[in-house]
């Protein structure tokens, strides 16, 4: 009896364990949307995802946008040319940027959950560059 007890309770836990995916997010001196920029540049994920940035071209990291970033979400700062793993737990919009090149606009964003990313209100406190990628990102029609 005890077997049945323990198949149960494995198979009771492992819906859980599968419904995260974890996608890749390159980072790049050139892509298909110009220099510096991550690819994709969007995400639209559900809470528990992950994503893997991938350090393709030398001299990228991934960082936390605070002003484009959920209040109770911890921040993430990768290190140069580091890969990393970000789990994405709480709804709503993330701005990741390179800090190195964020000033030339090297960023994207990540939906959590449900929203419109075209509502999304990019502050004009951040970089041009910034503002007009972050734009550029939520105007376009994604299919992820």
């Amino acid at each position: 009896m005890q077997p049945t007890f323990l198949t149960a309770t494995v198979l009771t836990l492992l819906p859980g364990l599968a419904l995260s995916d974890t996608y890749e997010v390159r980072m790049l001196n050139r892509g298909e949307s110009g220099s510096m920029v991550y690819e994709p540049d969007f995400l639209a994920l559900q809470p528990g995802d992950i994503v893997r940035f991938i350090a393709t071209h030398p001299s990228h990291n991934a960082s936390s946008i605070p002003e484009i970033w959920p209040e109770d979400a911890p921040q993430v700062k990768g290190q140069i040319n580091e890969e990393i793993e970000v789990t994405f737990e709480t709804p709503g919009f993330y701005g990741i940027k390179c800090s190195p090149h964020y000033t030339m606009g090297m960023v994207m964003l990540v939906q959590v959950g449900d929203g419109d990313p075209g509502k999304l209100v990019v502050p004009t406190s951040l970089p041009d560059m910034v503002q007009d990628r972050m734009a550029y990102i939520v105007e376009s029609d994604h299919e992820y």
